[in-house]
């Protein structure tokens, strides 16, 4: 339990710093939050809590790229709305719900391709 709590909190840590660097330097709080660095951190867990588990881990980073590709609309989508007047909470509701529906097309379209996300995969 506490291994879940430690993993947790250094991840909310890593957050919070986010945010903070962003509200004093928005570029730079950019930069830092599209390093993968919770997916390496989520990589690192992985690996010590599967006792390394090598085709389960490439299958969650297979998995990951597949989610990366259809959410970086979203980073267009919102400020565009934002900037053109939209409202902050409906700017943020409409790239979600977009890119809900990029990852739905994203999980049908591997689907298609024979692409699975399961273990080994």
């Amino acid at each position: 339990m506490s291994y879940l709590i430690f993993k947790a909190v250094l991840s909310g840590v890593l957050i919070a710093i986010i945010s903070e660097v962003a509200r004093r330097f928005p570029g730079f709080g950019g930069l830092i939050a599209s390093l993968p660095l919770i997916s390496l951190m989520a990589i690192i867990w992985l690996w010590r809590d599967t006792g390394g588990d090598v085709a389960q881990v490439a299958s969650h980073a297979r998995a990951t790229l597949w989610y990366v590709v259809p959410s970086l609309p979203f980073f267009l989508i919102l400020p565009t709305l934002m900037e053109r007047g939209g409202n902050f909470w409906v700017s943020l509701a409409v790239a979600s719900v977009i890119t809900i529906a990029l990852y739905l097309s994203a999980i049908w379209l591997a689907g298609r391709l024979g692409i699975s996300f399961g273990q080994g995969q």
